[in-house]
């Protein structure tokens, strides 16, 4: 019985359990088949990637303030966030992976790292 690759349709040779004849051919079909599933997640990490990076650049230390404007202007995402961590005081603070940020009142936030 031959087989063909599903793929560009060749002959393939080898083992009995072989599905593409190259290895192009499979990273070409796994291509396709993940494409529209992982751009989702692509565009998601590239999101919180760039918010991290702004929390990072705009807090070199463990703790510091800045203005919700200084944020905006550097492209951050309020949208996007790992996790909410509420203290027992009440306090809502959102963290992108490490770094993390409490609104204050008047437009400022705080922005802190977890150790």
């Amino acid at each position: 019985m031959q087989k063909t690759c599903p793929e560009c349709g060749d002959k393939i040779i080898g083992r009995a359990d072989k599905k593409y004849c190259s290895d192009a051919c499979r990273n070409s079909a796994n291509n396709k088949l993940n494409t529209d599933s992982k751009n989702l997640v692509r565009n998601t990490n590239n999101k919180l990637r760039k918010n991290y990076r702004i929390l990072e650049k705009l807090n070199p230390d463990t703790k510091t303030k800045t203005t919700r404007e200084k944020l905006v202007l550097a492209g951050f995402d309020f949208e996007l966030f790992t996790s909410i961590y509420i203290t027992k005081a009440g306090t809502t603070y959102y963290f992108v992976y490490d770094q993390g940020y409490l609104p204050l009142d008047g437009d400022f936030y705080a922005l802190v790292k977890r150790k």
